[in-house]
């Protein structure tokens, strides 16, 4: 349920008051008013070196991808050569998008649902996918598809690629479909007849080209190749990558059973004040003792740590206390709010550490029925050997009135928290309005 108390950060709000940040009007219903309905979220942007963009339809809709960027169901995901991003799909998997590569997520559901499915199409080049949680309990609803062939997979990290025909000739290579399994395994189809690839392996399928002649079909049958091409080489992020994929499993389904479980809060009845009539939202309990560092293990306790310090931050807005919010934050930190305005267009504004304290606390005053929900929250140790710093995100909701009107809209945080000494403080903070 939402929250009557309880902020993400109300550095939002403070836009929203200046101005900046353009707030979806609800109806009387809580819909959107007017326009066409929202897209459907496929991933965020997690890491990004160079350029990358994504095409929702026309070309001349085209927009630079930024880090924490959302990227909707039926983009256009493109790499530009010497460049490389790597996105956090909503199933909580990887997608790691090769200098050059191009493809989009045709089709899109995870709702931790039986009804959780993914359809996604490489038209050009390559990627690494590391699967969510669809990958690990929908594998029959999940599948790549690329001009040449079907991939199913199992539990996956893989890399499939497409070769064009001028890829093919640039890189001395067969035109078709490749794919090269790190972990778990996949099925390559191509006319009804399949290849089991196992970790290690690469599975070919050619392109047909303008070969018409039955007696060649069995050349189009999908092929183990006998080593890997050298065309495939670690991604720019694939050491990230690589600490992560034997965590992804178990990661996913946390992930996967915390959407559960806030859609099962959703459906809950609200409380009624008595005599009232109206609808009171219980506040959740909030955590205010100091987090304390983690035990040295393998996932660092990345989690708890980024739901004990937000619940910090979001208890100390709430309670309006600029002491307490600076206490989270380290000195240098700046943090940037990447807003839109009421025609979509994207600007960033920075502020110094006092300065957001400050704004955060006057933001609140100018609120009236203001709830907000955290929908996800995760945290990750940005190293494999030590866990001195933590990455954490959470998509947020926020709604409630300002002058009279109602408003609400969606944001992605992401902080980078260091650990010094007992306590844990912000080094790095962003936040991307959706």
């Amino acid at each position: 349920m939402l929250r009557r108390i309880g902020i993400s950060w109300a550095l939002g709000l403070w836009l929203l008051l200046s101005g900046l940040v353009h707030a979806a009007a609800l109806d009387a219903g809580g819909t959107a008013a007017r326009g066409d309905p929202p897209a459907r979220l496929f991933a965020t942007v997690w890491r990004l070196r160079g350029e990358a963009s994504a095409t929702p339809g026309e070309a001349s809709q085209t927009r630079i991808l930024q880090l924490n960027d959302a990227v909707f169901v039926g983009e256009r995901v493109r790499a530009q050569p010497g460049s490389e991003l790597v996105l956090r799909t909503d199933d909580a998997g990887f997608i790691a998008v090769r200098p050059g590569g191009v493809f989009m997520a045709e089709r899109f559901s995870a709702m931790g649902k039986p009804s959780d499915h993914a359809v996604l199409r490489v038209l050009e080049g390559g990627l690494r996918i590391i699967t969510g949680w669809i990958g690990r309990n929908r594998r029959a609803d999940y599948r790549i598809a690329t001009p040449t062939a079907t991939i199913g997979i199992r539990g996956t990290d893989h890399e499939p690629y497409v070769m064009t025909d001028a890829l093919a000739v640039s890189l001395a290579q067969l035109p078709g479909t490749y794919d090269k399994v790190n972990r778990g395994g996949t099925t390559l189809e191509v006319g009804g007849n399949q290849l089991d690839i196992d970790p290690g392996k690469v599975g070919f399928a050619r392109s047909p080209g303008s070969r018409k002649s039955r007696a060649l079909i069995s050349l189009l049958l999908p092929v183990l190749l006998e080593r890997v091409p050298g065309f495939y080489v670690p991604g720019q992020f694939d050491a990230e990558l690589d600490a992560l994929s034997p965590l992804a499993d178990g990661e996913a389904m946390r992930q996967m059973q915390l959407r559960q479980s806030q859609a099962q809060s959703d459906a809950a009845p609200a409380d009624i004040a008595s005599g009232a009539g109206s609808v009171i939202m219980k506040p959740a309990p909030l955590t205010l003792t100091a987090v304390a560092p983690p035990e040295q293990n393998s996932t660092c306790g990345a989690d708890s740590v980024a739901r004990k310090w937000l619940g910090q931050l979001d208890s100390a807005v709430a309670r309006r206390k600029p002491a307490e919010i600076l206490r989270l934050f380290g000195p240098d930190v700046v943090v940037h709010a990447t807003v839109r305005d009421a025609q979509g267009s994207a600007s960033t504004v920075d502020f110094e550490r006092e300065a957001f304290a400050r704004s955060t606390v006057t933001a609140m005053q100018g609120l009236r029925d203001f709830k907000q929900r955290r929908l996800s929250v995760s945290g990750q140790s940005l190293s494999a050997t030590d866990c001195q710093r933590i990455r954490v995100e959470s998509l947020v909701l926020e709604q409630g009135k300002r002058l009279g009107q109602p408003y609400r809209f969606e944001s992605i945080e992401t902080y980078v928290l260091e650990r010094q000494g007992q306590r844990w403080l912000a080094i790095e903070a962003q936040t991307v309005q959706r």
